[in-house]
């Protein structure tokens, strides 16, 4: 099992965050497990970003799924890349998406999707969905289960 660490700069050390996602430092590990299919989920169900015309703050429930290949994302370092979001002014589909082609160019994954469910803006709930693909037989890939925007009640 690979377990070598000694090129992260963000783990185990004080670390602000960017200023902006493409400032972000994304850092990736070797996979434990090479050539076993298996699914990695991150949830960030309080992610934030700004409206790219008013500047007021949008907010999502992010399910990241992926299948690893050679590399895993480090999660302090995806953690921060998310973060550097909340100051960013960009529309849902430009976040949703460009979070996962990020990711796609740091890891190789063999797949991956993304689930951004966005709270309304102006009045409409915005969801926005992409994979790379079809999910691959044999792999266990849990349903997202996040609802969709249902108001009060």
């Amino acid at each position: 099992m690979t377990t070598d660490t000694s090129g992260l700069t963000l783990l185990g050390r004080s670390a602000g965050a960017p200023d902006h996602p493409d400032a972000a430092l994304l850092e990736r590990v070797p996979n434990p497990h090479p050539g076993l299919r298996y699914c990695v989920r991150f949830t960030a169900p309080e992610f934030t970003s700004l409206c790219p015309m008013t500047g007021q703050p949008d907010f999502a429930h992010l399910v990241i799924d992926y299948i690893p290949g050679a590399w895993l994302v480090e999660s302090k370092s995806l953690k921060l890349y998310l973060t550097a979001f909340r100051n960013h002014g960009a529309f849902h589909e430009a976040c949703t998406v460009g979070i996962a082609r990020r990711l796609i160019a740091e890891i190789a994954p063999e797949w991956l999707r993304i689930g951004g469910y966005w709270y309304p803006r102006g009045g409409i709930p915005i969801d926005v969905f992409y994979a790379t693909g079809e999910a691959p037989a044999g792999v266990w890939i849990p349903p997202q289960d996040v609802p969709g925007y249902r108001g009060r009640g």
